[in-house]
């Protein structure tokens, strides 16, 4: 967006709503603008907003909104703002990005255990007020500083999630401020059709201010196991990796368990969660299909205890700190995994490249379950049949060509071995390399979504180069 007439009169605008409230607001080109507001996650990204907003009132929304229209300026919310590729902040420059910082309300309604919570929660502080309010729990992912507005409506995948369902399947009920300005609620039984895109492509459809989550009451008993392989070529890993693919895609397999297989410069690590007792965790089975000799072993936790493991490794991998990074991924039906021979050839090929840096890790994350319970058309999240996510990630000061280069080969390899009928992704994971980027993250409710952002958002306010773009007329 260049600086003519029309930013002078967005600022303008905008200067108007914040009514010299400090720390409402602040426009490119100004201090400190990309530290200290921007704020992208991804340095591998350049973004540059017009302006990034803090507003404290869902009527703050409707008028930076009218603000935003009467300008012909895109639209994006940010909660945690972990996008990969800086959607939060417009993904493209020019945007004005409403940073929902402000946004803390919470309450637990405790007749239905149903939790009223503000769009700027980080999934972190969720955990420990759930905790407090009755000691209860929704199925999230398990990075703490990730925000609640963006994670649960793009699904929110994690280690209770095959027990649970998806993050966006707790969703009861939210407040949101659509493009023409107006705030109003959305259910199952109010703005239904709103209430469908927003459940898993809401940056497409509006500015939600506000969740009501279904909630559960926390496991009293938490079994996590981790077993690391220290092996310097991935070829010898990959028969580990083959048995323990084959237990994450049993049909039968118990729900309450989640796992991970993490490859990384050195070898590999199998993370697993079991939401039950150390007995339970044994009658299941699943320790014999899993490693047991030295290098693996067993931590007994509360909930709480169990999250704050589950962060503790993840940070090992992927940081909340803003860095620059590239990433790919790919989602598996149960009938595209990799056989046993293609992923020897895969995890080898892995040993004969360059990878450009020494800071670059795969992960193989398990789904299936209780999602997949869930109809595919019963929520604009369209992966209900995936079995399995990799995702891949190299940083780098800069991200090398090499490293790049490494990325986008595995990920080919990964294609071509899976075959044709291997589609889509999580649309957590954006990537705007990818052809057919709406198709790969809605699949089959593309249509749908298209409709009915062209029922509620014509022009395409809400904008960012993977959301949902209005159906033709």
């Amino acid at each position: 967006m260049g600086q003519g007439p029309s930013t002078s009169a967005l600022q303008q605008c905008i200067e108007g709503v914040a009514n010299n409230r400090a720390g409402f607001a602040a426009f490119a080109g100004s201090p400190l603008y990309q530290i200290q507001w921007v704020k992208p996650y991804n340095l591998d990204v350049l973004v540059e907003p017009a302006a990034v907003v803090r507003p404290q009132t869902a009527q703050d929304i409707s008028d930076i909104i009218k603000c935003a229209n009467a300008n012909n300026v895109k639209v994006q919310a940010k909660s945690g703002g972990h996008s990969y590729q800086n959607y939060g902040v417009g993904g493209s420059d020019g945007a004005v990005a409403i940073d929902m910082v402000n946004f803390q309300k919470f309450s637990m309604d405790t007749k239905t255990w149903h939790a009223t919570i503000g769009a700027g929660h980080r999934l972190g502080e969720v955990d420990k007020k759930l905790h407090a309010q009755g000691g209860r729990a929704m199925a999230h992912g398990v990075c703490p500083g990730v925000g609640l507005g963006g994670h649960a409506t793009i699904g929110g995948l994690g280690p209770m999630s095959r027990m649970w369902g998806s993050c966006l399947d707790h969703i009861v009920e939210v407040e949101v401020v659509t493009a023409d300005g107006k705030i109003q609620r959305a259910s199952a039984t109010q703005n239904e059709d709103l209430f469908w895109a927003l459940r898993g492509s809401a940056s497409g459809f509006g500015v939600i201010t506000e969740f009501v989550m279904r909630t559960h009451p926390e496991p009293a008993n938490i079994v996590q196991y981790e077993y690391t392989i220290k092996l310097g070529r991935q070829a010898d890993v990959a028969p580990l990796y083959s048995k323990w693919q084959a237990l994450m895609a049993d049909p039968k397999l118990d729900r309450r368990f989640g796992s991970m297989f993490i490859m990384f410069p050195l070898g590999a690590i199998i993370t697993g969660t079991f939401y039950g007792s150390q007995e339970e965790f044994l009658k299941s089975g699943i320790p014999n299909a899993l490693p047991q000799d030295g290098n693996g072993h067993l931590v007994l936790n509360d909930w709480l205890g169990a999250l704050a493991h589950d962060a503790e490794k993840e940070a090992l991998y992927l940081s909340g700190l803003a860095m620059p990074f590239i990433s790919r991924s790919l989602a598996f039906k149960r009938q595209d995994l990799l056989g046993p021979d293609k992923i020897k050839d895969l995890f080898s090929w892995v040993d004969t490249q360059k990878k450009g840096t020494l800071l670059w890790f795969i992960i193989f994350d398990a789904a299936g379950g209780a999602i997949e319970d869930v109809a595919q058309n019963a929520t604009a999240f369209a992966h209900r049949d995936k079995v399995m996510y990799y995702q891949s990630y190299g940083i780098g000061l800069p991200v090398t060509k090499t490293t790049k280069d490494f990325i986008t080969g595995f990920h080919d390899q990964v294609v071509q071995k899976a075959g044709a009928g291997t589609w889509g992704t999580y649309p957590g994971y954006v990537n705007n390399a990818l052809v057919d980027q709406q198709k790969q993250y809605w699949d089959s409710n593309l249509p749908a979504l298209e409709q009915i952002k062209a029922r509620w958002d014509p022009k395409d306010l809400f904008h960012n180069p993977g959301s949902v773009r209005p159906a033709k007329k």
